[in-house]
């Protein structure tokens, strides 16, 4: 009986906020609800519970983040601004954004997924493109920066997390799943590239300037110390949320999905979409475990977690900042990564 509620809560989580925009609008305070019911029906709310929780040093560390990010970009935008123009004044947008994508994806295993998001979002702020393919480019980033973060035990709390329990030295993620990793963020810069392209093929920069100007003026609030506080908190119930959701299903992780064959506990992880991944790779993966079913579970929860928001911290820290909603960010996310699994999924298994 729980285990079919918790499942019922599940597909809630899933399609309410496409069908209903107060939900889609409040998607933090709505996961946080779902979350505090998932534990309650599951029976793991405790104060242990809560005291693990509000002792994560990673909620406070991506909040501040958020929020001394949000001021700094104030005092620097001009100069932000000023660098991105004077780079575009050298290479085409579609080499910059394929740099942009590239590079962050790669560098976030070293300087995290975290300072790497909020990067992108400063310079995706600046890009003189129309609101809506800031969004498509990126959702295409985040995905890159997600994946890159796993190369290395210093890039997010899931590299960090398997190579605790495999007790692995540092190069191992990038061994074991670099072969994968390094080519996607290539072809995520080239997708990236090849749609700033098509998007403004017919845009004269120059000419549509003060348009941009002024649609630019319509999207971004202005960033005083009462909005950057209201989003800072925002994020951080949003991270309390998956804490609780991943705490909440975790029965139905330990009754159903870690003894699924690999195969199709890959795409059972897309579930990761919604849910920590570094909780799901701790219930699955083992140091018994061959590298062939350790690559193909880290895959799958690495590629299933760009679908929507709450997939990574990339997600969350670039969708709250750029006030994407979750049927944009699915618009994108969920195509992209069902791709990429069905071809990571040959290249794996087949």
């Amino acid at each position: 009986m729980v285990n079919a509620i918790l499942f019922a809560i599940l597909i809630v989580i899933l399609a309410v906020p496409f069908f209903i925009k107060f939900v889609e609008d409040n998607i933090e305070y709505f996961l946080f609800v779902m979350g505090i019911l998932a534990v309650t029906v599951s029976g793991t709310m405790s104060w242990e519970l809560v005291s693990h929780i509000l002792k994560n040093h990673l909620l406070y560390l991506i909040t501040a983040a958020v929020f001394i990010s949000g001021f700094l970009f104030e005092l620097f935008k001009g100069k932000i601004k000023k660098a991105v123009k004077s780079a575009l004044n050298h290479i085409s947008l579609k080499i910059f954004v394929f740099v942009l994508i590239v590079v962050l994806g790669l560098t976030s295993s070293i300087i995290t997924a975290i300072v790497a998001s909020l990067v992108l979002v400063e310079i995706i702020h600046t890009l003189p493109i129309r609101h809506k393919d800031k969004i498509v480019i990126t959702v295409i980033a985040c995905f890159s920066i997600g994946l890159g973060a796993a190369l290395t035990p210093v890039g997010e709390p899931l590299s960090t997390l398997v190579i605790s329990t495999l007790k692995a030295d540092f190069f191992y993620l990038l061994r074991t799943i670099g072969i994968y990793i390094i080519p996607s963020i290539i072809v995520m810069g080239i997708l990236g590239a090849f749609y700033v392209n098509k998007s403004t093929n017919d845009l004269s920069i120059k000419k549509d300037e003060e348009y941009f100007e002024e649609e630019e003026k319509e999207i971004r609030k202005i960033e005083n110390f009462h909005y950057v506080l209201i989003r800072s908190i925002k994020i951080f119930i949003f991270l309390l949320a998956l804490e609780l959701l991943s705490a909440g299903f975790k029965p139905l992780v330990d009754n159903y999905i870690m003894h699924m064959n690999v195969r199709l506990l890959y795409w059972v992880n897309m579930i990761s979409a919604v849910l920590d991944n570094a909780t799901l790779a701790a219930a699955e993966i083992s140091p018994a475990m061959d590298p062939e079913h350790i690559r193909a579970i880290l895959m799958g929860l690495l590629i299933s977690g760009g679908m929507l928001i709450p997939g990574n911290i990339p997600n969350i820290i670039s969708a709250g900042k750029l006030e994407i909603k979750s049927r944009e960010w699915a618009k994108i996310g969920i195509p992209l990564s069902m791709i990429t699994l069905i071809v990571c999924y040959f290249i794996v298994f087949i």
